[in-house]
This record gives structure tokens, sequence and C-alpha cells, in this order.
């Protein structure tokens, strides 16, 4: 079937985006076709996975090029998310995917839905005075990858952006922890090692910072990102907390790129993503759909000069299986 959009029903451009990343995503529409459906129409209104599964086999038996998202939409708002606003991406797929979480009443269906999505780090507190270290594991959705390092300097390429998260940092004057063992404040380091990687890796470019007068400012220099990443290649053992057996499977391929174009006051969104099943790009941009080059996708890797240009913004990683 070919890929079908979503019309823009009043500032929908972000949601539309990762609409079609969520339903593009076979792995994630295999969990949505098993939810258990609400028993009454009622609950079927406010049930954002139910709707989600709606809106997907509409998507798929229509011959129209665009279908309207109204009811999912009105299903958001009964849960409190804005409608006719401009939402920042990240935010947004945060808030959705906890949606279809918390509705979703199969247990083995959560845990997969986790599985698929969610990140494994550890975080490492040591004291430099007396060695004493605390370790604590934690899970994300998103690795939030800064784009500048604490001097404001371009970080190049995303290996660079990956590296910077990972690397160390010195906590000393002001910024020293309280050691129990020392009895006082002392110079610390901290770090974060990665544990586990998913089998869908979203990845968070912080392109969006605030400035010293308390506005946002928009990041929009060049960030080039590969369509094949390997975090053994880019990671050294310093970096990681995991068997060998787990890191063996940290290859992955791009899937898709959630784009902004246009200012912090005022901007769009659209998708580009790669067909699972035809191993080919298409760019979804509201109730528009068309086939793209790399090269297209690539024209998001930004640049400075170009404030309306389209600036990568969110990073979806599948990761590859053995043949």
């Amino acid at each position: 079937t070919e890929a079908v959009g979503l019309y823009n029903i009043g500032q929908t451009c972000c949601l539309n985006s990762l609409l079609q990343v969520f339903l593009m995503n076979i792995h994630f529409t295999r969990i949505l076709r098993r939810i258990t459906v609400p028993p009454h129409a009622a609950l079927k209104m406010k049930n954002v996975p139910y709707q989600m599964l709606l809106l997907l086999e509409q998507m798929q038996s229509r011959k129209q090029k665009a279908v309207f998202p109204t009811e999912l939409a009105s299903c958001l708002s009964a849960h409190r998310v804005k409608l006719f606003v401009q939402h920042d991406a990240a935010q947004l797929f945060l808030t959705l995917w906890n949606l279809v979480k918390r509705q979703m009443k199969n247990p083995d269906l959560v845990t997969k839905l986790s599985d698929l999505y969610t990140i494994c780090v550890q975080e490492h507190l040591a004291c430099q005075t007396c060695s004493s270290e605390t370790k604590r594991n934690s899970n994300m959705l998103t690795l939030p990858l800064p784009v500048l390092d604490a001097s404001s300097h371009i970080l190049k390429t995303l290996e660079d952006c990956l590296r910077y998260f990972f690397h160390p940092e010195e906590l000393t004057g002001h910024n020293m922890c309280f050691c129990e063992y020392c009895g006082k404040k002392t110079p610390f380091l901290q770090s974060m090692k990665l544990v586990h990687l998913p089998q869908t890796l979203t990845i968070h470019l912080k392109r969006f910072c605030f400035e010293r007068s308390a506005s946002i400012h928009k990041l929009s220099h060049c960030l080039p990102f590969p369509q094949d990443l390997d975090f053994n290649a880019v990671l050294t053992e310093q970096h990681c907390q995991a068997h060998d057996s787990g890191k063996a499977a940290w290859k992955y391929e791009l899937f898709a790129v959630v784009a902004h174009s246009g200012t912090t006051n005022s901007g769009h969104y659209c998708a580009y993503i790669r067909s699972l099943t035809e191993c080919k790009w298409y760019c979804f941009n509201d109730s528009t759909v068309c086939q793209v080059s790399w090269d297209d996708v690539k024209c998001t890797y930004g640049h400075s000069d170009l404030n309306w240009g389209q600036t990568a913004y969110l990073l979806i990683y599948m990761k590859k299986h053995p043949q």
C-alpha cells in the first residue's frame, strides 16, 4: 500500500510527524494490533492506543492521499494535550508514548513496548578525595545529546555528540558535592555509562537552548549523521557497562528523521521515514507524501545561514539484525 498523509487540522504538523514515525514502525504496530479493545464507546473515545489503531486502519484501508486525525486529536485533548498550539517534538513524543503505555491493559504488551524503546544507562558519581563511588541505573526514552560542548564550541558530528554525552565531567568549585565519607563538599567525577540499547533508538538533538536573556535560541548549524551507526565504533570501554554479547547488537540503521524548519516562535515539522518493507525514503509533510532520496534527507543536517531550512531534531535508529 502507498504511504498516506495526515491532514493538518490546526498546527498539528508536530503531531502528524510523530504519528507517522510511530505507525510506520512495524515493531510498534505489531504491539498496537494486540491491544484490548475498550468495552464501551465512552472508553474508546478516551483510549489513545485504540484511537491510534483506528487511525492506522483508516490509513491502510482508504485510497485517499490523506486522512483526518480528528478523533485521535480529540482523544489527546481529553488527556490535557493542548491542540492548535506549537509543540516541541521531543516533549510530545514522550507524552504520546507515556499515554499509550499507561492505557495498555495487557502487562505483556507493556513490557514489549518498554523493551522496544527504553534505553538503560548507569550514572556514576565518584569522590576525587576518598575514591568512594555511587552507581545508579536509570531508564530514558531518548538520548538527549547536546550539540555544543561546555565551552559553547560546536560539536561537528553525531558521533562527537555521543562521545561528549558519555564523557566524564569534573564537578569542582560551586559544583562540588557533599561526600558522606569525607564529611564535607569535595570534587567529584560524574559520568554516564551505557548499559542497554533498544530495538528502536530515539536521539534528541538539543538544538533549542536558553540564552542569557532567558529567551530560547535555535542552533541550526550543520551536524551530519550517518545512515549506519555502530556504538562499538563510537564509544570506548569506559563509556559502556554491558556484556560483550549485548554490545554485539549495538549496530543501527537510520529509520526516521523528524525535522524542524523556522524559528522557535514560528516553525513547522515534517518527517523523513524509510519504509521498512520497501526500503525507500519518504517525506511526510502533513497531507503531502512523496518519495525522496538520501540526498534529500541529508538536507536536514542543518545550515547556520538558513534559519528557515529544515534541521533534524529527532533521529530514530532501528537495530540491525544479523542476516
